[in-house]
């Protein structure tokens, strides 16, 4: 006998291009498809200059869409997170350019820490909300656009599409690869982004993050210890870097304070400049340079994240040299120790002691004086007979300058007539000078039979320099000047002073010295022997006249990282 029969299914409506049942749907589900991909045309519309950059940012766009669709099936909502991609991309660019002048490239990536987002919120309390905010709303609208959305499209098409976009994408920016001077200007910020990435994965295919020769003739000897013999007695060194500090007066019609200048004058009565390798911001560039006597340049598109890379590869530097000599090497730091892999390369080049914001008790950003009260007491700790050298790293000078920090510093402090935030700038180095004077007033009273040789440096102009140096420039002529590296961009001061100690003197405290030479400096003023590779980069020094990268088109740099590499000094690049 035949079972009875059972209740007929009801009928699936026809299929469609998307799988799946297509129940009827109203007008305002098939906005919520159509939206994301409005608003991300007039992203474009706004943002993107030109033919080229529109069509990367189309070929990036569906690439974001298909990708996301090839994982979650849902149109609406794949086209509701690459839209929010995109935004935060472009905000997060534009916030970069008004820091540093330049916008995200793909390599940015790398930057994407717990601690380099800390700082971040610590330097712009207002962002932390921000963040939280948009936390909130954006949320619930991705949970209610999984829910609603009544569309699914097949995995395999859309990862074939988004394949395709990749790949067009990767045609476009080798076939018609952006200037490198256009990472300056504030437009064009998804397409920029995209095309920094295929070139990133090429040069790093092609080279490697650092450039140097294939081969060298010359071979370095390996330093030995007891090679080091100074004649008389070894000064503890502090190397201060100050942060943003230049001398203003480089550009025109700006109003200064009475005795500006001072703070930029050595020991012996001198101004010398120093040739930072980037303008407005990183500042880890020039710690770079500072510490490993090398250029942040031979980095090429890489360099933005030279301490990353750096970071148990260059074994090679000053604390290191010290090291060889007897020194205890000693750092103070102001943000966290794992921004931009601070504490791993300053170890890597021989600090052996790294103070973190943290470690130091530090609360947001900190005035001068906070870092030279606990450079004093940590001076104090130390063993005696033993020299020290201590890395003083400062931060009251750092961005923004928009709002008054720590008046109280400053009660008989007057306007000047110039820009609020220049007038706050000047007001900054003024407290820097004052703090920096009443530092060396304690290293003779705390230890009056101490010598000590202390130099100091301004790590990089401001973030507003570009805009007053040459203020009749367009944005485009300003980025070509920072591409080639224009001095008058890039100079800022460095200074020689002591104390109960008269500094060496040497043909290396030159009137202008790139910042990779600094080391250099700082070992021939306290009388410290050099070991063969900073014997080595002394002839260059001197036969290149102060420039390092920028001699013979960076030949001597090239060279130089060969010889490094082939002592062993440099690993893995």
């Amino acid at each position: 006998m035949l079972p009875p029969p059972t209740s007929v299914p009801p009928t699936l409506p026809p299929a469609s291009a998307v799988t799946g049942t297509l129940a009827p749907v109203g007008y305002w589900r098939l906005l919520a498809v159509a939206m994301p991909h409005l608003a991300a045309l007039g992203v474009l519309l706004q943002t993107e200059t030109d033919f080229g950059s529109r069509l990367v940012f189309l070929l990036c766009w569906g690439a974001l869409n298909f990708s996301w669709i090839a994982l979650l099936r849902r149109p609406a909502l794949s086209g509701a997170l690459s839209l929010t991609m995109i935004v935060v991309l472009v905000l997060l660019s534009r916030l970069k350019h008004d820091i540093v002048q330049m916008t995200v490239n793909f390599v940015d990536l790398m930057m994407i820490d717990r601690d380099s987002v800390a700082f971040l919120f610590t330097i712009f309390p207002s962002l932390r909300w921000s963040a939280v905010i948009s936390a909130l709303l954006i949320v619930p609208l991705m949970v209610a656009l999984w829910r609603l959305d009544p569309f699914r499209i097949r995995r395999l098409p859309a990862a074939v599409t988004a394949l395709a976009c990749i790949a067009g994408l990767a045609g476009c920016s080798l076939t018609w690869p952006q200037e490198d001077w256009r990472g300056y200007y504030a437009d064009n910020y998804i397409s920029k982004f995209a095309r920094s990435g295929v070139i990133a994965v090429s040069d790093f295919a092609n080279g490697g993050f650092m450039e140097s020769d294939a081969v060298a003739l010359e071979r370095l000897k390996l330093p030995l210890e007891e090679a080091c013999h100074p004649a008389g007695r070894r000064p503890h060194i502090i190397m201060i870097h100050d942060e943003s500090s230049y001398d203003i007066r480089s550009a025109p019609q700006i109003k200064v304070p009475a005795g500006y200048g001072r703070h930029f004058v050595s020991g012996d009565g001198k101004v010398r400049k120093f040739l930072a390798e980037s303008n407005g911001g990183s500042s880890w560039l020039t710690e770079y340079n500072v510490l490993t006597g090398l250029s942040s340049r031979s980095f090429g598109r890489f360099s933005y994240f030279v301490t990353r890379i750096a970071s148990g590869r260059v074994e090679r530097g000053l604390p290191l040299a010290l090291r060889r000599c007897g020194y205890s090497t000693v750092s103070l730091y102001p943000a966290y120790g794992a921004f931009m892999s601070a504490r791993s390369f300053q170890t890597t080049t021989g600090i052996q002691k790294f103070y973190d914001a943290r470690d130091l008790g530090a609360k947001g950003i900190e005035t001068d004086a906070f870092f030279y009260d606990n450079a004093v007491r940590l001076l104090s700790q130390e063993k005696q007979g033993t020299p020290v050298f201590m890395y003083v790293y400062l931060g009251a000078n750092h961005f923004p300058w928009v709002s008054t920090f720590r008046p109280e510093q400053t009660p008989a402090w007057r306007t000047l007539g110039n820009e609020p935030k220049i007038d706050e700038y000047l007001r900054r180095q003024t407290m820097s000078a004052q703090d920096y004077n009443a530092f060396v007033a304690k290293l003779k009273k705390q230890f009056p039979t101490e010598p000590f040789l202390i130099v100091r440096y301004g790590d990089h102009q401001p973030e507003f320099s570009s805009l007053i140096i040459e203020p009749n420039l367009t944005e485009d002529d300003i980025a070509k000047r920072l591409m080639v590296y224009d001095p008058r961009y890039f100079a800022t001061y460095y200074a020689i002073d002591s104390v109960n100690f008269k500094p060496v003197g040497s043909p290396t405290a030159m009137e202008t010295i790139d910042a990779a030479y600094l080391p250099l400096v700082v070992q021939d003023a306290a009388g410290i022997p050099l070991d063969p590779s900073f014997e080595e980069q002394k002839k260059i020094m001197l036969r290149c006249k102060g420039l390092f990268y920028s001699c013979k088109d960076g030949a001597e740099a090239r060279r130089f990282n060969r010889l490094l590499i082939d002592a062993g000094f440099i690993k893995n690049l």
